[in-house]
Formats: structure tokens, C-alpha cells, sequence
């Protein structure tokens, strides 16, 4: 909860509380109730102005009423942590200057056991942590200073619409942690002054639209801890006069850009500990006034996208810390940030910050980037060069490289600009998509891939039908987009499989898989088929083998060949070279019903081979009437009618049957096929031994 108490102290700023000055407490010479304390101690206002208040202290005493004899003078009543249950006006009788009153962590159940009217001076009212379920109509009316209610820490379920009905003085006001479902925008009408509203920790997955709207004075709003999925385009609306707002330990999966636009003054946002994925573009653009972002401790966060911070003229402090899988800031995401101060990146995954990111913030004074793995090559030269004005590194004893191996566990800033690469191969970071992911039928997904190199790679998407898709490029139900993220919408068995990523510049190329399951699905992981050196066959479809092997054992030569029905022949034999440090491999457009044997080769004498089948395409019998005897005749009599053909040296095209008979080599379902008369001695002619 420390993001809560830094965004507590920006409240607190903005209310003007803060003081360095401690002020000792003083006697106050007065008779004093049996165990209780009176002294004279420093107390500041609702409105921060600063009083030296004659104090009863009675916390602690397991009261069950309120102590006799009060001093009149009283002016804070501090009654915290007892056993009561109930106030009467008469048990405050002349207390007229009283202004603040504790009963928190007592044993309240309703507010109607707290009668006490009459108290015009009373500005701060403290009923936390009681046993409160319900607040009734004009629950607290007779109260016409106050200024400060706490009513958080209860066991509220519910709020009558007019429950603040005579409190329109009131300032700030704490329902949180308590059990509210919904917020009604009926309580507010009645504090046309309220300044702050603490309302998180309450059950509520969702803002209703203009829930908010009659507090055109509040400064600051919490909805901390709500369990919010979505804030929808006009729930903030009105708030025109919001400084600070906290979404802090919510369930969004994206930054609420629509309803952020309609808080013209915010200046501190705390989005952290939310499940976003991406920070797209245009996520946080155009508001003027911001000053601090808080983007920490986001376990999905993976990528910063390009423009996702334009047009933050004010902007002075970023935090983008503690998130395990954010790999990835565009060298562009920000744009026309000039008064960028302090950018805290500690504590992430990421392999390297571009010089573009850096030099696109001409005020930056200090960053963190500690606890990442980051490589020291070409992409984080900056640091080592001699610039004009270099940028503090915060906690650079602990800034060191992970990459190369030459390099590893050197301190970042000791390394100098001629021992880093001008060039460097692309990374996709292992954090940005895990090796096995399981959805079910009919979901949509995105998977995402971003890398960093320089130059600046390309990236496209190879699915298990052996489609290779680049950005911008639709297939069926896949498409990828501009980032590299491909999508794939309603997916079903066919989606199944084995998919990779290839980002490639000049230098080089990385890449990076997964295999996706459908529940429900047919995509099983039976049959592997495995030889001594681990080289195996993990899948077989139709129309592709998944191959393993162990990455340990790759060299720069290595590459596959593939060989249907082990021909001999160097015309039916395919080979392919293979990515340094790849462990898997889709071997794409075979086919169906087809023995195969498939090599690895690592060197001259350093070859490993399986055998596969790939299954048979299963089709239905269009023509159910005919017994399996006519269409062994049929079929006999055009092969027939095709071998004569061919006796008198012509090509045919031999139209195959929807039920297979026999092992024919080539069985493709109904349709026509093209043969040549030398094909057809080789695989039919067999057969028709008499022609």
C-alpha cells in the first residue's frame, strides 16, 4: 500500500498540509478526567490552518461511555479505541468549542446511537473502524461546520440517497473499505464544497456514467482496491476542477484514455497494480497539466508503444518500476515531453532503453535502471558517450550488463562507448509471450512480440500452416498488426499449433514460439517420437511435424532436409537452414497420409533422423449410395482408361474418388490431377501390370 500513502502525501500537498516545524505538546493545567490526558497539542484544520487545541486524550481505556467532568475549553476529544456504543447530546453538554471528535474503533452499529446536534463548532467527525451497516436519511443533520467525515472501515452495505443531507461545508469525506456495491451519485447533491472522496475498497466493478458529476469542487478522488474492470468514457465527466485520481489495485486491462480526457486540471495519476498489457498510443496524450504517472507494479505490462505519451508539457516525473514482463519501450513512445525530469525504470525486463527514447526528453536530469538485464551493445551507447549534458543514474552501483558475455557483471556506466557495438542482433525479450498457451474455443487472442535492435528490426508471424504473415497482413482469422502483434479472432481447432516469431535486421535474426491449444480441440502431444540425441517429432497434422531438439547443440550451419517416402532421388529432397539458437522448427506443406524421413544436421559427421507419418485429411463420403464395390470399379476403369492414355505417350489427368481403396501414393480427396505418363509407371503402373 505505499503507492496509496505517496498519493495520500500528493493530497495532503495539495491541501496545503505539510509543515517541517514540530511543535511540542504542552500541559493544559485543568482537572482532568479519571485516566484520560489533557494537554495543550498543535492541530491543524480541515483547511490546514494551523491551532494550538486543548486536548483530552481517552484512547486505549476500554471505555463503554464518555468520561464525566470534561473540561469546557475542550477542543479535540480523542476517544479512539473503546467499547462504546453510543453518544448523547447531554454527555457533551458546554462543550461549544469543541472541533474534533475521535470515536473511531468503538462499537457503533448505527448512527442513530450517535446523537449530537448542537455542536456548531465541530469541523472533524471520526467514526472508523465501528460496526456501522446502514446510514439512514439526514444521517448525520445537525453538523452544519463540518468539515471532515471518516467513515471508512465500516461494514456498510448501504447509503440512503440523502444521508449528507445539512453537510454542505463538508470537505473531505472517507467511505472506504467498507462493503458498497454501487456508487449513487444522489449522495453528493448535498456537498457542493467536497474537495476530496476516498471511496475505495469497496466491492465495485463498476463507474456508472456521471456518477460524480455534482462534485464540481473535488480536487481529489480515490477508487483504489474497487475491483473496477472498466471506467467507461463519461464516469469522470464534471470533474472539472480533479487534480489527482487513484485507479491503484483495479482490474483494468487498459488505460482509460475516453474518461481521462474529460479531467482537464489532473495533474498526479496513479494507474499501478492494474492487469494492462499494453500502453498503446495515444494512451496518455494531450492533458497539459499532468505532472506525475505512476505505472508501477503491473504484472501483464509487457510493451510502452510508440506515441503512448504525447503532447505532457508538464509531465516531470514518470514511473514505469517493478513490472516483471515489460520488455519493450518503443525508441518513439515519448513524444514532446519537454519538462521530463525523472524517469524511474528500475526493476523491469528490459534489455536496453534506444538513444531515441533519451534524446526525445531534453530535460531529463535522472533516470533508473537498475535491476533490469540490460545488454550492452549499440542500443545503450548513450550511456558511455560524451554528452552535453549526462543523465544522473540512480543507484548506478547496482546498474550492471547482462549481455555479452564479455561484458557480463560490469557496471553499465563503466563501460565506454568503443567497447559497445555500433550494430546489434534483434532480442525478443523470453517475458513477452510464454511457450504454451491454452484458450478456449471461440476466444479471441493476442499475441505479442516486440523487439529491439539496430538497426531497427522487422518482425512477421509464421502460423502451423506454414503462412509467414508481416504487419498489416490478414489470413483467415489471423491478422497482424504495425507493433507485431498478431491477432487472431474466434479461434477453433484449425488455430492449433506451433507459432513463431522472427524479428531479422542486417545483422541477424531472433525468434521466439509457442504452442497453442484449443480447449476442446484435437491438438495433442502423443506419438513423440525421440532418438537418442533428443532430436524428436512433438506434433504430426495433416500438413506439418513439429520438430525439438536441444538449442545447446546449434551451429551456424545447421539445417533440416526432408525426404517423403525416403526417395533416393536428390530432386524430392527439401533442406532448410535454421536460426542460431532455435529448439523447435514447423516443417509446414507436407502431405497428408505421406511417410517422411527428416534429418538434423549440426556438421560433416553429426546427423540425427526420425521417421513420420502425417495423418490422412478426413473427408465424408459424398456419395453414400455406391457400395465400396461400384467405386473399386469405377476407379479401376479410369485408372485404366488413364494407363492406356499414357500407353500412347500423353499426359492425363486422373480425377481420384472421394473414398479411398487403396494406398494409392497421391490421395488428395475428389478432385483432377495432373500426371505425367512417367509418374504414372512409377506409381500405378504396378497395378496394370498387363499394359
Amino acid at each position: 500500500m505505499g503507492k496509496i500513502a505517496i498519493f495520500l502525501l500528493h493530497t495532503h500537498l495539495l491541501l496545503g498540509v505539510g509543515s517541517s516545524l514540530v511543535i511540542q505538546s504542552m500541559p493544559w493545567r485543568v482537572p482532568c478526567p479519571h485516566q484520560c490526558v489533557c494537554q495543550i497539542k498543535p492541530w491543524y484544520s480541515p483547511q490546514s490552518v494551523y491551532r494550538e487545541a486543548p486536548t483530552v486524550d481517552c484512547n486505549d481505556l476500554l471505555l463503554i461511555q464518555l468520561p464525566t467532568s470534561l473540561p469546557q475549553e475542550t477542543q479535540t476529544l480523542r476517544l479512539q479505541s473503546n467499547l462504546i456504543s453510543s453518544v448523547d447530546q447531554s454527555e457533551l453538554q458546554g462543550l461549544v468549542n469543541l472541533t474534533e471528535l475521535d470515536l473511531s474503533h468503538n462499537s457503533f452499529t448505527s448512527t442513530r446511537n450517535l446523537r449530537i446536534t448542537g455542536l456548531p463548532a465541530l469541523l472533524s467527525l471520526h467514526m472508523e473502524e465501528n460496526q456501522l451497516r446502514h446510514l439512514p436519511e439526514a444521517a448525520f443533520f445537525g453538523l452544519p461546520s463540518l468539515q471532515e467525515l471518516y467513515l471508512n472501515h465500516n461494514r456498510l452495505r448501504s447509503i440512503s440517497p440523502g444521508v449528507f443531507k445539512g453537510l454542505d461545508k463538508l470537505l473531505r469525506l472517507h467511505l472506504n473499505s467498507n462493503r458498497l456495491v454501487v456508487i449513487d451519485r444522489r449522495w453528493f447533491h448535498a456537498l457542493p464544497q467536497l474537495e476530496v472522496l476516498m471511496i475505495g475498497g469497496n466491492p465495485v466493478d463498476t463507474v456508472q456514467d456521471l456518477n460524480f458529476k455534482p462534485l464540481s469542487c473535488l480536487r481529489s478522488l480515490v477508487l483504489a482496491g474497487m475491483g473496477l474492470r472498466e471506467i467507461s468514457e463519461r464516469a469522470l465527466e464534471g470533474l472539472q476542477n480533479l487534480e489527482s485520481i487513484s485507479f491503484y489495485d483495479n482490474h483494468l486491462i487498459k488505460v482509460p484514455k475516453e474518461a481521462l480526457q474529460k479531467l482537464p486540471g489532473l495533474k498526479f495519476l496513479d494507474l499501478n497494480k492494474n492487469p494492462i498489457q499494453l500502453v498503446q498510443r495515444g494512451d496518455f496524450q494531450n492533458m497539459l497539466h499532468l505532472k506525475e504517472l505512476g505505472l508501477n507494479n503491473m504484472e501483464e505490462l509487457i510493451s510502452i508503444e510508440h506515441s503512448a505519451m504525447e503532447n505532457l508539457p508538464e509531465l516531470t516525473k514518470l514511473e514505469i518500476t517493478n513490472n516483471p514482463r515489460l520488455s519493450y519501450i518503443h525508441p518513439q513512445a515519448f513524444q514532446k515531453l519537454l519538462s521530463m525530469e525523472s524517469l524511474m525504470l528500475n526493476s523491469n525486463a528490459l534489455s536496453a532503453l534506444h538513444s531515441q527514447t533519451v534524446r526525445s526528453l531534453p530535460s531529463l536530469q535522472e533516470i533508473s535502471l537498475h535491476t533490469n538485464p540490460i545488454r550492452c551493445d549499440c542500443l545503450i551507447r548513450w550511456v558511455g558517450a560524451d554528452n552535453d549534458k549526462p543523465v544522473r543514474f540512480i543507484e548506478p552501483q547496482s546498474t550492471f550488463c547482462s549481455e555479452p558475455p564479455e561484458l557480463k557483471a560490469r557496471r553499465v556506466k563503466e563501460v565506454s562507448f568503443r567497447e559497445m557495438a555500433d550494430s546489434c542482433l534483434p532480442l525478443i525479450a523470453p517475458s513477452t509471450f510464454p511457450s504454451y498457451i491454452e484458450v478456449k474455443h471461440g476466444d479471441n487472442i493476442a499475441l505479442h512480440c516486440r523487439a529491439l535492435a539496430e538497426p531497427e528490426p522487422s518482425i512477421y508471424w509464421v502460423i502451423p500452416q506454414g503462412v509467414r504473415l508481416t504487419p498489416s497482413s490478414s489470413y483467415g482469422r489471423y491478422q497482424v498488426l504495425t507493433e507485431g502483434t498478431l491477432e487472431i479472432l474466434g479461434v477453433t481447432a484449425e488455430e492449433a499449433g506451433f507459432y513463431t516469431c522472427v524479428a531479422q535486421n542486417l545483422v541477424g535474426a531472433d525468434t521466439r514460439s509457442l504452442t497453442l491449444h484449443v480447449e476442446g480441440g484435437d491438438l495433442v502431444h502423443t506419438n513423440t517420437q525421440k532418438t537418442e540425441d533428443s532430436f524428436e517429432v512433438q506434433d504430426v497434422k495433416e500438413r506439418y511435424a513439429l520438430l525439438t531438439w536441444q538449442a545447446n547443440r546449434n551451429i551456424p550451419t545447421a539445417h533440416l532436409s526432408w525426404v517423403a517416402n525416403v526417395s533416393l532421388e536428390d530432386h524430392h529432397r527439401h533442406s532448410t537452414r535454421i536460426l542460431a539458437g532455435t529448439r523447435r522448427f514447423n516443417l509446414t506443406r507436407l502431405q497428408p497420409g505421406t511417410h517422411y524421413k527428416v534429418c538434423l544436421h549440426m556438421g560433416p559427421n553429426d546427423t540425427s533422423c526420425v521417421h513420420l507419418r502425417t495423418k490422412e485429411v478426413s473427408m465424408p463420403d459424398p456419395l453414400p449410395d455406391l457400395t465400396p464395390a461400384v467405386l473399386l470399379a469405377v476407379s479401376a476403369l479410369l485408372l485404366l482408361f488413364a494407363a492406356r492414355a499414357c500407353n500412347g505417350g500423353h499426359k492425363r489427368k486422373i480425377f481420384f474418388l472421394p473414398q479411398k481403396w487403396t494406398d494409392l501414393y497421391i490421395w488428395q480427396g475428389p478432385q483432377t490431377y495432373d500426371l505425367k505418363c512417367s509418374e504414372w509407371d512409377e506409381h500405378f503402373g504396378p497395378l496394370f501390370p498387363e499394359i
